[in-house]
C-alpha cells in the first residue's frame, strides 16, 4: 500500500535527488532478479529521494509488461519503507495503464508516464492518454515531456484541474520557453524534474526556471558524487559545479557521446568499473566495447569516485 498521498509524495520528491535504476539481465538477455535486488538494495539506502523502477535507465522499453510488474514488485519488496517506489508506464494507452494498474497493486508510490509508442501525437491526443491512465489509478502520475509527447502549457494545466494525482512534469526537451510557460501557468500545482541525458549539465540552468531536482543515471554507480553535486546545484555553487563537470561529468560525456544508445549502456558498464555488475543491455542498445569500458574505468579513479560502499559483485555477464 502507498505510504503517501500523491501531494505529499510530490513534497518528498521535489526536494532530493532522484535515482533511476538500472534493470540487469544475464547474459541470455533475461532479468537477474538477484542481481536487480542487490542493486536495489544499495540504491535505497544511498541517499536519493526517490526511486523509479522500470524507467529509461532501466530499459523499461525493452521489458514486456509482465516483466514490467515483475520488476516494479521487487522494487517494492526490497525499497518500500526505505524510499518512495514509483513504476514506469509506456507504450500504447492500454499498455500504459496496465503498467499503472501492475504498479499500484504491487504497492508502488506512482509511476513515470513514458510518450505513447511511435506515433506523433497532438495535443487532444496527449490529453486523452494521460485523462485515461490517471483515472485508471488512484497512484500518483508524472509525465514525461519528450520526443512524440510534449504537453503545452494549457494542456497539463487541465490535467492537472482534473487529477488530483497528477503530481509532476518531467522535461527532456530543454526548451526553455515551453517549460517556462509549464512551470509559470502551473506554479506550484506540480513539481518539476529535469530529464535531459546526463542531467547534472542541465541541473543549475533548470534550477533557475524551477526545476528543483532530476533524475540521475550516474547515481547508479556513483552515488556520493551524483548526491554531492546535487547538493552543490541546490546551493547554487557554481564554483563547485564546475569543478565536478571538469573532472567527471564532461569527459564521461565523451565516452557517452561514442556511440548511440551508450547513454544506458554507459551506466551499466559504470557499476562493472566500480566492481558491481548488471549484465549486458539488450537489443538495440550495444554494450560499450572494451576500450570504452577501460577509459570509463580510468577516468572513475583518476576523479577519485569509487563509492565508498563495498560491492556485493554478482556473476559477470559476457560484454561484447
Amino acid at each position: 500500500m502507498p505510504t503517501h498521498t500523491p501531494r505529499e509524495l510530490a513534497g518528498r520528491l521535489q526536494d532530493g535527488l532522484l535515482s533511476f535504476p538500472v534493470t540487469p539481465f544475464s547474459a541470455e538477455g533475461a532479468v537477474d532478479d538477484d542481481a536487480y535486488r542487490a542493486h536495489l538494495n544499495w540504491q535505497s539506502r544511498a541517499g536519493a529521494a526517490g526511486l523509479f523502477a522500470a524507467g529509461g535507465t532501466g530499459e523499461g522499453f525493452s521489458l514486456t509488461t509482465e516483466e514490467n510488474a515483475h520488476v516494479v514488485r521487487m522494487a517494492v519488496e526490497e525499497a518500500a519503507g526505505i524510499i518512495p517506489v514509483l513504476g514506469s508506464a509506456g507504450g500504447s494507452t492500454r499498455q500504459a495503464i496496465a503498467n499503472a494498474v501492475a504498479a499500484e497493486e504491487a504497492g508502488a508510490e506512482g509511476v513515470l508516464l513514458l510518450p505513447p509508442y511511435l506515433t506523433d501525437c497532438d495535443q487532444q491526443g496527449l490529453e486523452a492518454h494521460v485523462d485515461a491512465v490517471c483515472s485508471a489509478t488512484s497512484a500518483a502520475v508524472i509525465v514525461y515531456n519528450r520526443a512524440n509527447a510534449v504537453y503545452s502549457a494549457e494542456t497539463v494545466a487541465r490535467l492537472a484541474a482534473r487529477h488530483e494525482n497528477f503530481i509532476g512534469f518531467k522535461d527532456a526537451t530543454g526548451d526553455i520557453e515551453a517549460v517556462t510557460k509549464v512551470v509559470a501557468t502551473n506554479g506550484d500545482r506540480l513539481f518539476y524534474l529535469g530529464g535531459l541525458p546526463t542531467a547534472e549539465t542541465f541541473a543549475l540552468p533548470m534550477l533557475q526556471l524551477g526545476f528543483s531536482t532530476y533524475s540521475s543515471a550516474m547515481y547508479n554507480f556513483v552515488p556520493e558524487f551524483a548526491l554531492e553535486f546535487y547538493a552543490d546545484v541546490r546551493r547554487q555553487d557554481r564554483a563547485a559545479i564546475t569543478e565536478k563537470l571538469t573532472r567527471f561529468v564532461l569527459p564521461y560525456l565523451e565516452i557517452r557521446d561514442r556511440a548511440k544508445g551508450y547513454g544506458v549502456s554507459i551506466v551499466k558498464a559504470g557499476l562493472t568499473a566500480v566492481g558491481r555488475e548488471a549484465g549486458v543491455v539488450r537489443p538495440p542498445l550495444q554494450d560499450l566495447t572494451e576500450t570504452d569500458l577501460a577509459d570509463l574505468a580510468a577516468l572513475i579513479d583518476r576523479a577519485g569516485l569509487r563509492p565508498e560502499t563495498p560491492a556485493t559483485p554478482a556473476p559477470v555477464a559476457s560484454r561484447s
